[in-house]
């Protein structure tokens, strides 16, 4: 295990190499001791910067910055920085993630020519394309390493986000599984197994890889804040705090875990029937399941996308015959969907048969002002922390309409929804320029 004074020493060496990053980032968070002495270089590097007398310093402020996920102001310190290979690759990273994904690539373009690994750069590039929405120019630079890639972790991690953005779920798993065992310690890796094994319904497989990331000494903050959501909804809120600190001790101002930090310890106190409430959860955490994650044809896909059929729950609430009556939707297509049903154990109508699930009212009905598309999306959509999202379960609110047609008091009115819930779901309803209806429309 990493030590303070090893840190220390990788901290003061005039330059850092890629080893040396690497070494920072798996010392910087093993303990208080060591999380601060690293805040404490950040501070030192910034007044170096501000100085101009350590050339290298806004480099290492770069660094620094990303690893504590700052994007923005990793980037500010990067374009201080002298030109290099190093600069350019980290700099493109940080590009990514602020979504200057054509800067990125051409950040990428230049570390290659500075030096950078050509392979590393190809890949970086790869996966920013397909966040791009470019999965042809993904393919192309994927493929041209082949050969050399097979035994490089992050080849087949880009590999693998290239088989989960096409759907192949199973293709996936199996290159994130390569890249976790070429380099077992990278968080990123591991938090992208358990993410898909979690979002597709394994989930002791994704309870293991998250506790996995979280074992390790790097800060994984949507790994520990994963953990956390498991942990609560398991009621062992101890160590769902214990991830949140984790995080919030690196980043006090992290804001998706101070909320989660609030919804962790109001969980203590809610009064539930707990096995009706995780028997609820699990199966509208089913019905949620986007038709988008399911293998199935683009015109199969796109006629469901036209009838508004968006999720599991809503394909199970329509017939055989309300499908086929649809424009362009044949018999192949049909089988199509009813196979894929059929191997999950499920079938057409089933819901439209069962009494007690409501009719979902059609958003114009409801009175809601806002794009009926929009509208008619579901709430899990809004990315809700969980005590929001059970606190909507209970109301049966089940699509951003039906939402969008209740006031402030009826929610909260609703037992154990406060005002911290309140407040996050007036927040998402803005940024999708929606609101609540207020009393007396």
């Amino acid at each position: 295990m990493q030590t303070t004074t090893d840190l220390s020493s990788l901290l003061n060496q005039e330059t850092w190499d890629r080893q040396a990053c690497d070494a920072i980032q798996r010392g910087a968070f093993i303990g208080s001791d060591s999380c601060e002495q690293f805040k404490s270089q950040i501070n030192q590097l910034e007044r170096d910067a501000a100085s101009g007398d350590d050339k290298s310093a806004a480099l290492k402020l770069g660094i620094c910055q990303q690893l504590l996920g700052h994007h923005r102001a990793a980037a500010d310190a990067f374009a201080k920085a002298k030109p290099s290979g190093q600069r350019d690759f980290y700099l493109a990273r940080s590009l990514r993630e602020l979504g200057r994904y054509d800067d990125a690539i051409a950040a990428f373009d230049r570390a290659r020519s500075g030096g950078w690994d050509d392979l590393e750069c190809s890949c970086e590039q790869a996966e920013t394309l397909l966040v791009k929405g470019d999965a042809a120019g993904a393919a192309s630079l994927v493929d041209k390493h082949a050969r050399a890639g097979s035994g490089s972790a992050v080849w087949h991690f880009v590999n693998g986000r290239r088989a989960e953005a096409a759907g192949s779920i199973e293709a996936a798993i199996t290159a994130y599984e390569k890249a976790v065992e070429l380099d077992p310690q990278n968080g990123r890796y591991v938090f992208r197994l358990a993410f898909v094994s979690d979002l597709h319904g394994d989930d002791q497989r994704a309870l293991e890889l998250y506790r996995k990331a979280a074992e390790l000494p790097v800060v994984f903050a949507n790994a520990l804040l994963n953990l956390a959501v498991v942990y609560e909804d398991l009621g062992e809120f101890h160590q769902a705090l214990n991830c949140i600190q984790r995080v919030l001790a690196v980043d006090p101002n992290h804001a998706r875990a101070r909320l989660f930090l609030r919804d962790v310890e109001s969980s203590t106190t809610m009064i539930i029937d707990e096995d009706q409430e995780r028997e609820s959860e699990r199966r509208n955490a089913v019905l949620d399941i986007a038709i988008t994650e399911f293998e199935l044809s683009v015109r199969a896909r796109n006629c469901l996308k036209k009838m508004n059929i968006r999720s599991l729950g809503d394909l199970l609430k329509i017939s055989e015959t309300e499908l086929l009556a649809y424009k362009n939707f044949g018999e192949t297509s049909l089988n199509e969907i009813k196979a894929m049903l059929t191997s999950k154990g499920l079938r057409l109508g089933q819901l439209a048969e069962a009494p007690r699930v409501a009719v979902r009212p059609d958003p114009r009905q409801l009175g809601v002002a806002g794009n009926p598309e929009v509208l008619s999306r579901p709430v899990a959509e809004l990315e809700l922390s969980v005590r929001s999202r059970k606190c909507l379960q209970r109301l049966n609110i089940a699509s951003i309409g039906e939402l969008c047609s209740r006031t402030e008091q009826e929610l909260l009115a609703t037992r154990n929804f406060g005002q911290t819930s309140l407040n996050e779901i007036k927040r998402r309803l803005t940024e999708l320029n929606l609101r609540l209806r207020r009393t007396g429309e």
